[in-house]
């Protein structure tokens, strides 16, 4: 556990402050494999803590990863006015958004003190105002959200991958084929962790399919009926084999 989020519990009884801990624990460890159950963690930690700056956060994330939009948004907004931090900017936007106020979200994102947020901030941030104006039916606007330097990053930065395939999104959208192609191929030439779809994106804009063959990925033409699969040759093969 962070020694940040230590430090906050140690204003809690030594043993409260276990317990409370072990749940964090829990609910970070399950966050991206069981949501539910890292949910469940985090809500029983905010019913024994909800004072704790770092028990608020954990909530509203959790609560975020779920969906409950209005329950992430009153945790996360507890979460900033204990700590005084503004990391949690962008799920506030979102947050609105997932409640119907695009025009909410916008305001956030536009207000945000940009000097106190990093750039993966800085970014999540713009793509929460894209979307928001999305919602609206606004897309020219959206794709202005989303220009901005980091736009022209070439390095596998953690936040690059979802900023081009946002902006590959919104230009696909628009009709801009081309461009599109551009930044989803970007998109997947940063994408290590596999955040998005670029490569579906990608192949789809190009006419082609992703056949998945052993562990290796091959781009084939969706329209050729003569496209072999490489697996099933490999099988042809063995099968010749066996007969001599």
């Amino acid at each position: 556990m962070d020694q940040e989020i230590r430090n906050e519990l140690r204003t809690l009884p030594k043993s409260l402050a276990d317990l409370v801990a072990k749940h964090l624990v829990a609910a970070g460890d399950l966050l991206n494999q069981d949501p539910e159950r890292a949910y469940q963690h985090a809500l029983y930690a905010r019913r024994r803590a909800s004072r704790v700056g770092a028990v608020r956060e954990a909530a509203g994330v959790a609560a975020y990863t779920v969906g409950k939009w209005q329950e992430a948004l009153s945790e996360l907004r507890a979460a900033r006015r204990i700590t005084g931090q503004d990391t949690y900017l962008p799920m506030i936007a979102d947050c609105e958004r997932g409640i119907g106020r695009p025009e909410r979200a916008l305001e956030i994102a536009h207000e945000a003190p940009l000097d106190r947020l990093d750039t993966a901030e800085q970014v999540e941030l713009r793509i929460v105002a894209s979307g928001a104006r999305r919602d609206m039916g606004d897309l020219q606007g959206a794709l202005v959200e989303l220009q901005c330097p980091q736009l022209k990053e070439r390095r596998a930065r953690p936040w690059a991958a979802r900023l081009f395939y946002a902006y590959a999104d919104v230009l696909a959208e628009l009709g801009r084929k081309e461009e599109a192609r551009e930044y989803f191929a970007r998109a997947s030439a940063v994408d290590q962790e596999g955040l998005t779809d670029a490569d579906e994106r990608l192949a789809a804009l190009e006419g082609l399919e992703i056949v998945d063959v052993d562990d290796d990925v091959v781009w084939s033409d969706a329209e050729d009926p003569d496209f072999d699969d490489p697996a099933e040759a490999d099988d042809g093969r063995d099968d010749a084999a066996e007969k001599e």
